[in-house]
């Protein structure tokens, strides 16, 4: 039996014939006695079931079921998520609470999103400074989230809801974006700014912060200073300006409890009775900008012709002291080199034996552990070591002759001594002679 198939558009087209074929089973290729687009194939009894054409129709038929159906599965599935929609938030905006630069981003569960009661929703919220390159991107299930912006600039937020896996069909679901700004509305120009804002932590114990006048302004021109940082229940005024001909250009602070580690913000504003002033805003934390006390009590000791020791006190204050780097200014003669040390103590080698004159300052800073950034205190002063020559020879020669002038004084002492007593005694006989010869009389 030999039969062949060939594909057509709406199915099969089967054509078999009974022949004549040895005793032994074969399978040709491309049989002659079919056209080019038919298959041929030739069996006996022996190894393979002889399909008749109503088994090979059925065969068939099931194959282009199956396939039907995956393709049907596929598409039904694909179908599925597609109508799984989700609507973004609502309300979505950023609320200023007057913390001078940390702001509120609230915004209202999406509608008709009691179709999800079992989902745990959750929020994807994008913001920036709207000069940033970079996003920061948060995933919260919360209504709100706080954070600090420089006011300075403009403020950019987008957030869309996010339904998980488990809840469609085993893919996330996203809302559109819903986007909200914020801008300080601007008063003043440029030029009525503070300039060269600076602030230093002295000693991690007391904050103090100058600025210059904007260009331009009239000398009075009033600038006033608020803070806040998280603890405070509002924004502060400075309690204690500095002042240069009645004008205000500095803040001392108070002591500032529990201020460590926390954004510190502030503003600069000002007022005029010419035009507007434009304010400043700055965000601070306090132990990246602490300024430590130097270091004191220095020794230098030379412990042989190779090598020296340097030495120095932890500078005084609360600052631990697992939080100091220092940096150690050498001098050997005509050479100068600096290197650091997380410890108050450091071993150098000399360059040469012959150095007249060694010397050394340190200064210190809080380190890594404690900080992300700090400012080196002033240099401590110099402590220098020298090594003279002419002394030690002249040391060298008078401590012999200094022993010798010793030994010569006591035996002189003790010679004087007992020539002293043996006038003694001759002394006594002679009244002892002269009372005998008075008695006699």
């Amino acid at each position: 039996m030999h039969f062949c198939v060939s594909p057509l558009e709406n199915g099969l087209n089967i054509s078999y014939s009974t022949t004549d074929t040895s005793s032994s089973t074969y399978f040709s290729g491309i049989s002659e006695e079919c056209d080019y687009n038919w298959t041929h194939y030739s069996f006996t009894s022996g190894y393979f079931k002889v399909l008749n054409l109503g088994e090979m129709a059925f065969v068939h038929l099931d194959v282009l079921c199956f396939y039907s159906l995956l393709i049907c599965t596929a598409f039904s599935s694909v179908s599925s998520n597609a109508e799984i929609k989700v609507n973004p938030p609502q309300d979505f905006e950023i609320v200023d609470p007057g913390y001078l630069g940390y702001l509120c981003l609230q915004w209202q569960p999406p509608l008709f999103l009691d179709k999800f009661e079992e989902c745990t929703v959750e929020y994807e919220l994008k913001y920036r400074n709207i000069d940033s390159e970079d996003w920061k991107t948060i995933i919260t299930k919360n209504l709100h989230y706080n954070d600090g912006f420089d006011l300075n600039k403009g403020v950019e937020a987008k957030i869309h809801t996010l339904l998980p896996p488990h809840c469609t069909n085993g893919s996330e679901v996203q809302s559109l974006w819903s986007e909200a700004t914020y801008w300080k509305s601007p008063q003043g120009s440029q030029e009525t700014k503070i300039q060269e804002m600076d602030c230093v932590y002295y000693n991690w114990e007391y904050l103090l912060c100058s600025w210059k006048p904007g260009l331009g302004v009239h000398f009075h021109t009033s600038y006033q200073l608020f803070y806040w940082y998280d603890g405070l229940d509002h924004a502060t005024q400075c309690p204690d300006y500095i002042k240069v001909d009645g004008q205000n250009i500095g803040c001392r602070f108070p002591h500032l409890e529990a201020s460590d580690y926390k954004d510190f913000y502030i503003c600069v504003n000002g007022s005029s009775d010419s035009y507007p002033i434009r304010p400043s805003y700055f965000i601070f934390q306090l132990q990246n900008i602490v300024k430590p006390l130097p270091p004191d009590y220095l020794s230098l000791t030379v412990k042989n012709s190779e090598e020296v020791n340097l030495k120095w006190s932890m500078p005084q204050g609360p600052i631990p002291a697992k939080c100091f780097i220092y940096e150690i200014e050498f001098t050997e003669d005509d050479t100068t080199w600096v290197t650091t040390t997380v410890e108050n103590e450091i071993r150098v080698a000399r360059i040469s034996n012959e150095s007249q004159q060694l010397c050394f300052l340190v200064r210190s800073k809080v380190n890594i552990y404690c900080s992300d950034d700090g400012i080196w205190s002033e240099w401590s002063d110099e402590q220098c070591w020298k090594d003279d020559i002419w002394k030690e020879t002249l040391v060298f020669f008078l401590t012999p002759f200094a022993f010798v002038s010793l030994f010569v004084l006591l035996v002189t002492c003790l010679l004087l001594y007992k020539q002293k007593a043996v006038l003694k005694t001759i002394f006594q006989r002679k009244q002892e002679v002269f009372s005998h010869q008075d008695t006699f009389c």
